[in-house]
């Protein structure tokens, strides 16, 4: 079934979703490798992310067929964006801004676990409640049991067997972080819903506002790295901007604007999942059974949910009161 406003089968926004999910995963991992090659810090390498992930994401851009209007003179006419289009681009990116750069502080305050347990925890919360109270979607008895589920997975993963402590200060960034994944997430899907019109090119803005907010933030902690080994750094960094980024960000937009936004901040948990894989299969961490239980748990909850979100889109559904955004 295809969703009436973008035309994107739900089916394959479910596809786009779960590649979105495994790709971010990677970029842990490869984040970690840019840490041991040089002397990044966390807010130049997210700065790097996005400049580089936009650079190329423009390069994509201009290599598609142009499309708008003639000019009178055989050529095309470019398109004007409206102020409802630049909108949507200004408020994305502030929240991806909010998300990235929160999350980082709250690592910096009170660890990676707890950071991570309550970021991508309370999202899904935030998410179910702003979906139910904003747009009207039912998350249904079964629908929060998986949420539920995926939870507790996510805190058998990330918490089991650590010893992580928990400081006030790095909870209250990471609920601030998960608010504006929340807020990302809920307007993209509210967009969608309304004919939410160019999904790649709100990406495209997204990311310009986004590299602008973080540029403060990269200037006094260090923009320029020093390392022994460019060529492997620059590989890195490319890979991050190619795949978790430019890759990842594209695929979420156009698979949030046509999936239920609780499905979608559950399906985005296969995050920590895939970065406990390649911690196991790749860094040589050992496979323990909070590991092997967490990733059950949140697999099981993101294929229920999955399979839920392509039933739900074969039943009509009611029309979106008209956005006057």
């Amino acid at each position: 079934m295809s969703n009436t406003s973008s035309g994107l089968p739900v089916g394959r926004g479910l596809l786009y979703l779960i590649i979105t999910g495994a790709a971010w995963g990677t970029a842990g991992a490869a984040g970690s490798l840019v840490y041991r090659t040089s002397d990044l810090g966390p807010f130049a390498l997210s700065f790097w992310r996005c400049a580089l992930g936009l650079a190329l994401l423009l390069a994509g851009r201009l290599l598609r067929p142009r499309t708008g209007g003639t000019d009178g003179t055989g050529g095309t006419a470019p398109v004007r964006p409206s102020r409802r289009a630049v909108t949507r681009v200004l408020a994305t990116g502030v929240a991806l801004a909010v998300f990235q750069t929160a999350y980082f502080a709250a690592v910096a305050s009170t660890g990676l676990a707890v950071a991570t347990v309550v970021t991508l925890g309370a999202g899904p919360v935030l998410i179910a409640l702003g979906a139910r109270l904003l747009l009207g979607e039912r998350l249904g008895v079964g629908g929060a049991a998986a949420v539920a589920g995926a939870l507790a997975g996510l805190a058998v993963l990330t918490l089991g067997g650590s010893a992580a402590t928990v400081r006030p200060a790095g909870v209250l960034l990471a609920v601030v972080s998960a608010a504006g994944y929340g807020a990302m997430t809920l307007l993209t899907r509210w967009w969608g819903r309304d004919g939410g019109g160019d999904t790649a090119g709100t990406t495209v803005g997204a990311f310009a506002v986004t590299s602008l907010c973080l540029l403060p933030f990269a200037a006094h902690e260090g923009l320029l790295p020093h390392t022994a080994h460019p060529v492997r750094l620059l590989c890195l960094l490319l890979y991050i901007a190619a795949v978790p980024t430019a890759l990842a960000y594209a695929f979420y937009f156009a698979g949030a604007a046509v999936v239920r936004s609780a499905t979608v901040s559950v399906i985005m948990l296969l995050e920590p999942v895939t970065a406990a894989a390649l911690a196991v299969l790749l860094l040589g961490e050992r496979l323990t059974a909070a590991t092997a239980a967490g990733t059950l748990l949140m697999l099981g909850a993101v294929a229920g949910l999955a399979v839920s979100e392509a039933r739900a889109s074969g039943r009509p559904e009611p029309s979106p009161e008209p956005s006057v955004v």
